[in-house]
């Protein structure tokens, strides 16, 4: 409830603009001289500055392979260094993977760290033999996107805005808890200040910059982990908006999801799923668990080193199916975890835009090809978007609106590009009120316009 309050109050302070606007016209205000905007996602992470002189917002580029990217990977890899020191080497993003990729059995991969930002029971993991926090892991993560960056970010700039969902993923979330990490993780590289918003905020502040007319927004912001709906009016007058809060909710799913449903549906069951094992004269079914955590990403380079994979291999020469246990302990042990999300991801990227398409993965057998078809890809994840469309619901009662009130309908966030979730939209809105544009970008441009402000603790969110 209190989560709630502040972001009702921090929506409701969202532009008093037209005031606080006329009086850094006037300079009452000076506005800083710089800002950063970070989103950091679970599956990518955006930054994103900004300056008082052009009041516009400009994603920090990455130069990998010969090319620029706007969006990092967020993943970690930890190697050996081959001189002896006391710190293991480490890079982030593309220069991760590529390390993990070109030497796997001498890489530790993590990925999708922001799942465990509030969670109370990740304490600790060990690289190595070396024991990292999630504070340790983050502050990696930070120093070496920071080098990646190169002169962009030097100095620091500023004020550091950082983007934090209105539910965190996880049975036991602790938003609290997870500020404090960022916070301790990100308070050593020199900057004045640290400010949290909400991440829906974010994104309908980036949108509603660009409104021509009075409307009521409903910000739909889809991330790796969790989906987060925001509802506001927007008032436009002399090229300043003002804004009420209208409503919020959201749910801890996301785009990671709908990608498990596609390993459930498809790559398990050539791994094992479903099949069984003897003991004691008796047929009985593989324990579910192992499969499961397989299909969780952030987890995945864990699973080599737990208990419950210890005994499945135990069990291998009782199984029913053995090749298929044998090809499902091989890609573990392997570190095919993350070739196999490329794969899956990809997949997922192409029935955007196709009815079907091939999915290959030579670890699975040179010769393994199966079809995925957009209708079956739909029903896997159709209860799903039954929990998101509950969440939205619950949102538009709250916030006392029909579905007919609403303006307009701005999608953010890679899940947005999926055909059911639009469609779900389209139906209840209609397709001409859905806008969309920079989905991948909008909060970190959204976290940036909103840190250069002379208002911007408004719109923070106390710890």
């Amino acid at each position: 409830m209190r989560a709630e309050f502040i972001l009702e109050q921090r929506l409701r302070l969202l532009c008093q603009s037209v005031y606080t606007q006329n009086l850094i016209s006037a300079g009452y205000f000076r506005l800083m001289a710089s800002a950063l905007g970070l989103d950091f996602g679970t599956t990518n992470t955006v930054l994103a500055t900004c300056d008082g002189q052009s009041g516009l917002a400009t994603p920090v580029e990455f130069q990998f392979g010969g090319e620029s990217i706007d969006s990092l990977r967020s993943a970690l890899s930890f190697w050996k260094p081959d001189v002896p020191q006391p710190n293991l080497s480490v890079d982030v993003g593309p220069w991760a993977i590529q390390h993990y990729i070109e030497d796997p059995a001498e890489c530790r991969f993590l990925q999708s760290l922001k799942s465990f930002a509030a969670s109370p029971h990740f304490q600790n993991t060990y690289l190595y033999a070396k024991k990292y926090r999630f504070e340790d892991l983050l502050e990696a993560f930070f120093k070496c996107t920071l080098n990646h960056a190169g002169d962009t970010l030097k100095p620091v700039p500023e004020r550091l805005v950082i983007g934090r969902p209105v539910t965190f993923a996880g049975a036991s979330a602790d938003p609290k808890l997870a500020m404090d990490r960022y916070r301790t993780a990100l308070s050593s590289f020199g900057f004045s200040e640290i400010l949290f918003v909400y991440e829906p905020v974010a994104a309908a502040f980036f949108f509603a910059s660009k409104l021509k007319k009075n409307a009521k927004i409903l910000v739909a912001d889809f991330g790796g982990g969790t989906t987060d709906y925001s509802i506001m009016q927007f008032d436009v007058s002399n090229g300043a908006f003002s804004a009420t809060p209208l409503g919020h909710g959201g749910i801890g799913l996301a785009g990671d999801t709908f990608d498990f449903r596609i390993i459930h549906n498809v790559i398990l069951p050539h791994l094992g799923r479903g099949t069984s094992y003897r003991s004691l004269g008796k047929i009985l079914d593989l324990p579910q668990s192992v499969f499961s955590r397989f299909g969780r990403w952030n987890q995945l380079s864990l699973l080599k080193m737990s208990d419950e994979f210890r005994e499945l291999k135990q069990m291998l020469k009782s199984c029913v199916e053995p090749d298929k246990i044998q090809r499902f302990i091989d890609v573990v042990e392997d570190n095919q975890g993350y070739p196999l999300y490329r794969a899956v991801s990809a997949a997922k990227a192409r029935l955007s835009t196709h009815e079907e398409t091939e999915l290959t993965f030579a670890p699975l057998g040179t010769d393994f090809k199966t079809t995925i078809r957009r209708e079956d890809f739909d029903l896997w994840i159709a209860d799903d978007l039954a929990r998101m469309e509950e969440a939205l619901s619950e949102t538009l009662v709250n916030a006392g609106l029909e579905d007919g009130a609403i303006d307009k309908v701005f999608l953010t966030g890679g899940t947005s590009f999926v055909p059911a979730v639009r469609k779900l939209f389209e139906r209840r809105f209609g397709a001409n009120k859905i806008e969309s544009g920079d989905e991948l970008l909008s909060i970190a441009n959204g976290l940036a316009l909103i840190g250069e402000r002379a208002d911007a603790k408004i719109w923070a969110v106390e710890a």
